[in-house]
């Protein structure tokens, strides 16, 4: 038989390449995290808006925002509930049933946040609708991230382990870009009247019509052989996974836990909390401030596929102490050169953001941290759990430390950086469970 002839089941997992069925589910993959966290994310641009139209006119300017926000907060809250709930599906019932579940629960209700009435047609009850559909997709988000990792880390030959689930992790924080490139572009093409009237309709209805499409376009990927390996051995049926994840794999979950505070402290601070710092803080405009960002989260995204790629050339360890280290520098670079001038604001911001693509070495240690018959509920119980009350947390903890020091987002995001730097000492780090079988250990380069 020559090499030609060779099919990918025929090679070993080490030494197979990328192959068509490989670049079909990361493309199909990535794509629908892209969409679902847009779905996810595309509230935050609109809120000043949803609030004017969800809330009494005659309430207070701040209790508006407040409920608002707490709205959003909801999102984060509902995250561990559902993140539990489809991983617990998915270890026992199959990845992809439970990767397509996530998308559908984040579609539908974005959908019917855009065709909600408003409190000037249904009173209250149009905040509590709001608020039902946040809350379910906080739980499809909950569900989809740790899911998208598992599914193409477990799809993806070994050799390009990284190279995947970093490009996956691209497509996610693609969804970050994509929602300020719209609220840009609405913003851009109607006025402040149209937008109050019908066009912030727009964004939420087109995010639940191309979510439902990816829906469709999910039918299309294969179950992950490593779950149909523990289906034909009958692994994992005797007891709940999230029960053996607690009693077993404790370290694992503090591991993923800690990495998880420190990608809050990187997406929240530097991605989603400094454009309104630097209007706040450094009265700079508003539309230089999200040129700025949208530059940020592109390099982000070039950012995590680099890591990815390096992490399989160079180890998870080597590129978790340099990636951090650079968000530690870069980091302080800019906000203690703030404002300066409009050129050196871009371009800085732009370096943290491409160092901030560091974030992908979460998932590609933390999905190696928990063996194949747990991995799905391991990650997505400590990945969800530290990010609901980090990622709530924090931008409390900025804006109370802005009152003292403006340079708190620095010290915040700097100080998670070093931990990250410590994690990237552990063992965890750097050696994890054969992704094939579920009692192995295997080896990560260093």
């Amino acid at each position: 038989m020559t090499s030609s002839s060779l099919t990918a089941s025929s090679v070993s997992p080490s030494a197979r390449l990328l192959g068509a069925r490989d670049y079909k589910t990361l493309a199909l993959s990535a794509l629908g995290g892209t969409l679902e966290f847009y779905d996810f994310v595309i509230y935050v641009f609109f809120a000043s808006v949803l609030g004017g139209l969800f809330f009494p006119a005659n309430m207070p300017e701040w209790l508006r925002q407040l409920q608002t926000f707490g709205i959003f907060a909801a999102g984060y809250l509902a995250r561990p509930l559902g993140g539990i709930v489809i991983a617990h599906f998915g270890d026992r019932l199959g990845r992809k049933r439970m990767f397509t579940l996530s998308i559908f629960l984040m579609a539908a209700p974005t959908l019917l946040i855009g065709l909600l009435p408003t409190y000037a047609t249904l009173g209250v009850a149009a905040p509590l609708l709001l608020l039902a559909m946040r809350v379910l997709q906080g739980a499809a988000i909950g569900g989809e991230m740790p899911g998208a990792w598992v599914f193409v880390a477990e799809h993806v030959p070994a050799r390009r382990y990284g190279l995947g689930v970093g490009t996956l992790t691209a497509g996610i924080t693609g969804g970050i870009l994509l929602g300020s490139l719209v609220a840009v572009a609405i913003n851009t093409q109607y006025s402040p009247s149209q937008i109050e009237d019908h066009a912030w309709r727009i964004p939420f209805v087109l995010g639940g019509v191309f979510g439902l499409v990816s829906v469709y376009l999910r039918r299309f990927l294969h179950e992950t052989p490593v779950f149909r390996e523990l289906a034909q051995r009958r692994q994992g049926d005797a007891e709940l996974p999230i029960r053996t994840v607690l009693r077993e794999h404790r370290a694992a979950c503090l591991f993923v836990g800690l990495q998880t505070w420190v990608l809050s402290a990187a997406i929240v601070v530097v991605v989603l909390y400094t454009p309104t710092y630097l209007q706040k803080v450094h009265h700079v405009p508003a539309t230089l401030a999200l040129q700025a960002n949208a530059l940020a989260t592109l390099t982000l995204t070039l950012g995590c596929v680099l890591v990815g790629w390096a992490c399989d050339r160079f180890g998870a360890r080597t590129v978790m102490l340099a990636g951090w280290a650079g968000l530690l520098a870069s980091s302080y670079l800019f906000y203690a050169s703030l404002p300066g001038t409009p050129q050196a604001l871009v371009w800085h911001y732009a370096l943290v953001g491409l160092f901030v693509g560091t974030i992908a070495t979460v998932p590609i240690a933390g999905v190696r941290a928990f063996p194949a018959a747990v991995r799905f509920s391991g990650l997505s119980f400590a990945y969800n759990m530290a990010y609901a009350i980090f990622g709530g947390l924090t931008p409390v903890i900025l804006t109370l430390w802005l009152q003292r020091d403006p340079l708190a987002p620095a010290h915040y995001v700097g100080a998670l950086a070093v931990l990250g730097m410590g994690l990237a000492l552990t063992p965890l780090a750097r050696r994890g469970h054969e992704m094939r079988d579920a009692t192995a250990g295997a080896t990560m380069p260093r």
